[in-house]
């Protein structure tokens, strides 16, 4: 009995990236990898007789071929996902926006994990009844393996973008309910409580304070433990001397360690200072309060409480690990021997191959010559991923029969969701780089004096959200369809299978790799804690504010003049609610109605680099050279 010792580890905004990023060596490892890596530190954990959570936080798809190419979307990359043996997991708000999903979450991955799956505020349309319910359990109260007594809530962040299939209740509705006070004040101890959730650890967004604040309010000698997500973003808050919160990133490329020591507990039986391992030693305080610095959700108690003794032993670490083998191997067992894989990792590393080739993911299009970065050039910079964007809607997004007609083509932002990295581009790679399948509408002969004066409007504007229906997630066949080449001929193979030789010179690195003298490029962090987060030292990638939309022109005039008119072209979910409000309050009076489809709806977001790729990178097909990844070379 005494001050426990709670490892924990998280994963969040996975996004389908469970064959890992196979053109980046930062973050290479596969889900296989995450299996073996688990097990060891469960192993690990045993043998120091400690406990360790792992915790998950939901957004499970929409960002890689693996989880997008099925209906429903997951179909395939679920079952591998729970090949983790998570503790705690929540739903995120991409498992929501359609009804098809939403069922099949509810139906089969929550309850898979059963008692381990929380959501304490969605709720799921039950068509029998006709009425909502609960789509898992709203919190779970268990003791771990040595002895912590936890009260676990799981909390969606404000989320209104989910189809009637569903219901997100608000943070602060759902903390005056009777069940979730009864759950704060439950009638067995508690020694922490665990407050998850696809929600940001910050202020930005966030309900997770409105939460805190009446656990706090309630509980005020009891530890918080806050894990986030939802930004995409490595972070760690401070909220008092006895909560703090940690963010882990997204898409496979970081795994997040936190280590509390100094929980009272009645019951804890494991050890309290394991020998051989690095001890947490830093309290709850944030040392980074600066200019610099983002203002935590919280800084002191609520009102009418205050610091309790209880936290006076209480202190933490924590960490981001690059989610790569060599980093897993390195803190699993001390070095990259081939002591490192189980058969079960192997397994999973064999099947994610196996049904990446199903889905006909590994099809070859061409090579992309360079990498090109969402955010770590300028927009207008070579290489920038909108310039050879720009290029691909110019020379792909043209009607036949209206192709001498000059046209401006408005592409959102945010229908790109990840860099295009240098090297094959498969099937795969337009799902990572565009997941979305947003086709191209127009409004035929308009004025080019108007037209012209869109694109500055919509990117004054507010950031143009897209209203997602089945098609927006759309699978075409993965049957003999695409003009490819066949990849398992090709150089390109290489990167479609895993080495199972973990002594190959790929998988190594020597282990003083965290004090090498040239740093290679990746994250940066700083967050309440400092900088020293980062489990792997980076040079930093800078990172720069792009536009809400970018524009393409085709079919100018060739001596440089202006047109009268053009066919002004946009993707279908900003025509009739931004597009056509900009013209009319430059003098134009279009309606809805004289919006038209300009190409059949197959042609959209995400088949418009796939076709680009046919025409613009066929050298070196199919022994296409690959880059390191982004932050290296050109950019």
């Amino acid at each position: 009995m005494g001050p426990a010792v709670a490892p924990l580890m998280s994963e969040f905004d996975t996004h389908g990236w469970l064959e890992g990023h196979i053109k980046e060596q930062n973050y290479g490892a596969d889900w296989g990898d995450f299996v073996s890596f688990s097990r060891h530190m469960k192993h690990k954990a045993d043998s120091l007789d400690v406990d360790l959570l792992l915790i998950d936080t939901g957004d499970l798809h929409d960002g890689a071929g693996l989880s997008d190419a099925t209906i429903p979307n997951g179909l395939v990359s679920n079952p591998i996902f729970e090949n983790i043996d998570y503790d705690l997991l929540t739903i995120g708000n991409h498992e929501l926006y359609l009804s098809d999903i939403a069922y099949f979450t509810a139906d089969q991955f929550a309850k898979y994990y059963g008692d381990r799956y929380v959501s304490s505020n969605v709720q799921i349309y039950n068509n029998a009844t006709g009425s909502y319910e609960d789509i898992a359990n709203k919190y779970r109260y268990f003791t771990t393996q040595h002895g912590l007594r936890i009260m676990a809530f799981g909390v969606l962040f404000d989320f209104t973008g989910n189809s009637n299939a569903s219901k997100v209740i608000p943070a602060k509705t759902m903390v005056k309910e009777q069940w979730f006070l009864d759950a704060v004040n439950y009638d067995q101890p508690v020694d922490m409580f665990v407050l998850f959730g696809h929600n940001p650890v910050k202020d930005d967004g966030s309900t997770l304070t409105a939460v805190y604040n009446v656990i706090r309010s309630n509980r005020p000698d009891i530890p918080i433990q806050v894990f986030g997500g939802h930004t995409h973003i490595r972070d760690f808050a401070v909220y008092d001397r006895g909560a703090t919160g940690l963010e882990s990133g997204r898409y496979c490329e970081t795994l997040g360690w936190l280590s509390m020591s100094g929980i009272k507990s009645s019951t804890f039986n494991g050890t309290m200072e394991p020998r051989g391992v690095p001890h947490p030693s830093q309290p709850a305080v944030n040392v980074t309060k600066s200019a610099n610095a983002t203002a935590t959700v919280a800084s002191s108690y609520p009102t009418g409480t205050s610091p309790s003794d209880s936290f006076s032993k209480l202190v933490y670490s924590r960490k981001y690990l690059d989610w790569n083998r060599l980093t897993f191997a390195y803190h699993a067992v001390g070095s990259q021997s081939g002591t490192f894989d189980y058969q079960s990792g192997r397994r999973v590393t064999t099947e994610i191959t196996q049904q990446r080739t199903k889905l006909n993911l590994t099809a070859l299009y061409g090579c992309a010559p360079q990498t090109y970065c969402q955010f770590c050039k300028p927009f207008g910079d070579p290489d920038n991923i909108y310039t050879p964007l720009t290029k691909a809607l110019s020379t792909i997004i043209v009607n036949e029969d209206r192709k001498e007609t000059p046209r401006l083509i408005i592409c959102n932002t945010g229908s790109v969701r990840f860099d295009l990295v240098e090297g094959p581009f498969t099937r795969d790679d337009s799902y990572i780089v565009s997941p979305f399948h947003d086709s191209f509408q127009y409004i035929a002969n308009v004025p080019y004096s108007q037209a012209k004066q869109v694109l500055g409007l919509l990117n004054k504007g507010s950031f143009q959200k897209r209203n997602l229906q089945t098609r927006d997630f759309g699978f075409s066949s993965t049957g003999g369809g695409d003009d490819c080449v066949d990849a398992a001929t090709s150089a390109h193979n290489a990167l479609l299978k895993r080495s199972a030789n973990p002594s190959s010179s790929s998988l190594t690195r020597p282990l003083d790799l965290h004090k090498r003298d040239t740093l290679v490029p990746g994250y940066t962090t700083t967050d309440d804690f400092g900088t020293d987060g980062d489990d792997t030292a980076h040079s930093t990638i800078p990172s720069y504010k792009q536009p809400n939309d970018f524009q393409a022109n085709a079919s100018f005039p060739t001596d440089g003049s202006d047109p009268e008119t053009v066919d002004m072209v946009f993707l279908d979910f900003i025509g009739e609610d931004y597009v056509v409000p900009a013209l009319n309050s430059i003098g134009a009076n279009y309606t809805a109605a004289d919006i038209q489809q300009y190409l059949p709806k197959t042609v959209d977001t995400n088949s418009y680099v796939q076709m680009y790729a046919q025409v613009a990178w066929q050298a070196n097909v199919p022994n296409c050279p690959v880059g390191q990844g982004v932050g290296f070379g050109n950019n």
